[in-house]
């Protein structure tokens, strides 16, 4: 007569830090008993995320984000937390210090290689410092970095020795911010542990804590990516994540636009341009160059996605759209003499240039985070 496996006993995925089973192929941490020899042991769903580049529909609950982080609160800490510079208001957390209590924090803003590189460093590193102050963040330090360059990372390492002391290393922040990534140069700086995490465009590719030792003892502490569904990619499907998620530096799109006219970014998101003093005004779009702008006149608007979303207005495709819930009117007033961005979560934002007043309006689908905000560029 066989017995229930004892689970407990098993050890954790090197790659997301799940607890592995061998009995389950449904469940998170299933792993084939031949491949628990192993060393190091990763779970079937990275091994395919690694070696086939596919997704997974195993995500973790959000109430488990919440008690995992919940946890550094108790911990003698410091805390990383990664935002990303193309999606930053849809990826900080703006709740964090009531999870981690007084513990210090960097602020490590990565993918800054997306930006165009005449960008003037200072100005950015001033708007993030003042955005995190409006979020609610007390931070030690601001960090302009790109994991995937390796540009900035001296600075972060030369920040965690200034403030880790003694201290553990939690690494937290929202899902696709480069988390993994980082942290996989961490490991190759502060630790002999022949150990990579998962790293993918997926959402929730980290399922638990990942524990890598420090040569001190002391461990760096990777957290699951938390979900929020406020962001553009959180909803689409993962056969659009490639096209939402800018891999090169953004090409600013400058549109001269009358009152009365729209654009249309692929069947994601429409922005209207619906009164303004003056003939026309400068529109600035940063948006991944794979999605295309497409522009007519307001009065045309809803008769041309009616009939081609999902065609002409692609992508998504048309039965993807329709999993995407229906679209919410946002409607804006830019101030004279303002210098605003029209940001959309995961989609990018528009850069309102003109000095003049104006009304906009933006049409994304119900829940996407849509504001306007101080300028970034």
């Amino acid at each position: 007569m066989t017995t229930a496996q004892d689970n407990s006993v098993l050890p954790r995925c090197s790659g997301c830090g799940i607890s592995l089973q061998t009995t389950d192929t449904s469940k998170p941490g299933y792993v084939p008993e031949k491949a628990m020899q192993n060393d190091p042991v990763i779970c079937q769903r990275c091994f395919r995320i690694k070696n086939y580049n596919e997704s997974s529909s195993v995500t973790p609950d959000q109430d488990e984000f919440l008690r995992l982080l919940g946890q550094i609160g108790t911990k003698d800490a410091l805390v990383i937390h990664i935002v990303d510079i193309f999606d930053f208001q849809g990826s900080v957390i703006s709740g964090l210090q009531r999870f981690i209590g007084n513990n210090p924090v960097l602020l490590a803003v990565n993918k800054i290689d997306l930006l165009p590189k005449v960008s003037n460093w200072n100005k950015i590193r001033n708007w993030v410092q003042k955005q995190a102050k409006d979020a609610g963040l007390k931070v030690e330090d601001v960090i302009l970095c790109s994991a995937k360059q390796n540009d900035g990372f001296d600075r972060l390492l030369e920040a965690i020795g200034q403030h880790r002391g003694d201290r553990d290393v939690y690494v937290v922040g929202a899902t696709n911010v480069g988390k993994s990534t980082l942290i996989n140069r961490l490991i190759r700086d502060y630790s002999d542990l022949e150990q990579e995490l998962t790293t993918s465009r997926y959402p929730g590719t980290t399922l638990d804590m990942v524990n890598i030792p420090l040569d001190d003892g002391k461990f760096i502490v990777d957290t699951p990516g938390i979900m929020y569904p406020s962001r553009y990619t959180e909803l689409v499907d993962t056969r659009d994540l490639g096209v939402l998620l800018p891999e090169k530096a953004l090409k600013p799109a400058v549109y001269q636009l009358n009152e009365g006219q729209t654009l249309f970014f692929g069947g994601f998101a429409r922005f209207d341009f619906i009164q303004g003093t003056g003939y026309h005004h400068s529109f600035t779009c940063f948006v991944s160059g794979r999605v295309p702008i497409h522009r007519t006149k307001l009065e045309r608007a809803d008769q041309l996605f009616a009939a081609h979303a999902g065609e002409l207005l692609s992508p998504p495709t048309k039965d993807n759209i329709e999993k995407l819930p229906a679209w919410t009117r946002h409607e804006f007033r830019i101030a004279k003499g303002s210098h605003s961005d029209v940001f959309i979560s995961g989609l990018g934002w528009v850069k309102v240039n003109s000095d003049q007043g104006s009304i906009i309006a933006v049409h994304a689908p119900k829940g996407v985070k849509v504001m306007v905000r101080d300028s970034l560029i």
